[in-house]
């Protein structure tokens, strides 16, 4: 299974802007051991940014220079690593299940933990602006939720709404149903394993997840919260099979370790 080349239009010190086609880029910070990708879809009306990354940095600084359309930002969900930017703009959604973690944090996940997650590892000089000791996530109130099924005019683009649980409770992956592009969030990725391990996680919810996405039709290409960028429709097939084989075994709960398929994994 092959993955599309992508152009790259910028280039700077933190961000890769990497052109998917004439009106969608992905924003990929490559110089963190994450490598999170963020995606800015533009409408004929309005823009669509779906996550605003680590907040090492200011995303708002790259999308200012792919459009001049009003954007809002559709949160796949609310961890430190897909928030980061969010206080740079004035439309953000979340689903109604992480409302409360948008708002107050999440509990029982200490400050400590986030910023050693954030700061270590990193391969790219930092902004100035950037400091690990103070780093703290965004918290704040969104302007609206989201919830299974809702659907979003962005002016001749339409995307689709899956509420899509598992990796956390509000999790949420986008249809762009003019293209066929599905954007997955932090449910399927490439190369380290997709989790569900923590106490806020659950491996029924995410395999049920991985179900449900593997039966959209008219997937063209998917387009995950990390790692590589771009994967082919042919891997649905394969978490569909590695769904049945998960139940099969009796591997869907918490601590029976990291489980390997042909182009994905997951860790219970």
């Amino acid at each position: 299974m092959e993955n599309k080349r992508h152009n790259i239009v910028i280039d700077d010190a933190w961000f890769t802007v990497s052109e998917l086609d004439e009106a969608t880029y992905a924003i990929s910070e490559f110089g963190h051991w994450e490598k999170v990708h963020s995606y800015l879809l533009l409408g004929s009306e309005r823009a669509a940014l779906i996550d605003t990354g680590l907040g090492i940095d200011n995303i708002r600084r790259m999308t200012d220079q792919l459009t001049d359309l009003p954007i809002m930002v559709l949160t796949t969900h609310v961890h430190a690593d897909h928030i980061g930017s969010h206080g740079q703009y004035d439309e953000i959604y979340v689903h109604e299940a992480e409302e409360d973690w948008l708002v107050s944090g999440i509990k029982k996940l200490s400050i400590e933990q986030i910023r050693k997650d954030i700061s270590r590892d990193i391969t790219r000089p930092v902004p100035a602006s950037f400091n690990p000791v103070t780093y703290t996530p965004y918290q704040g109130r969104p302007t609206g939720l989201l919830r299974d099924g809702d659907e979003i005019e962005l002016g001749n683009r339409r995307l689709v709404i899956y509420h899509t649980p598992g990796h956390s409770p509000g999790h949420i992956a986008v249809l762009d149903t003019s293209r066929g592009y599905l954007f997955t969030g932090d449910l399927l990725y490439d190369e380290t394993p997709v989790y569900a391990f923590y106490p806020t996680t659950s491996p029924e919810d995410l395999v049920r997840s991985l179900e449900r996405i593997a039966a959209i039709e008219g997937v063209t290409q998917i387009y995950g919260g990390h790692n590589r960028l771009g994967l082919p429709p042919e891997l649905l097939e394969v978490v569909r099979e590695a769904a049945r084989e998960l139940k099969e075994k009796d591997l869907v709960r918490f601590g029976t370790g990291i489980h390997r398929f042909d182009g994905f994994s997951v860790q219970f």
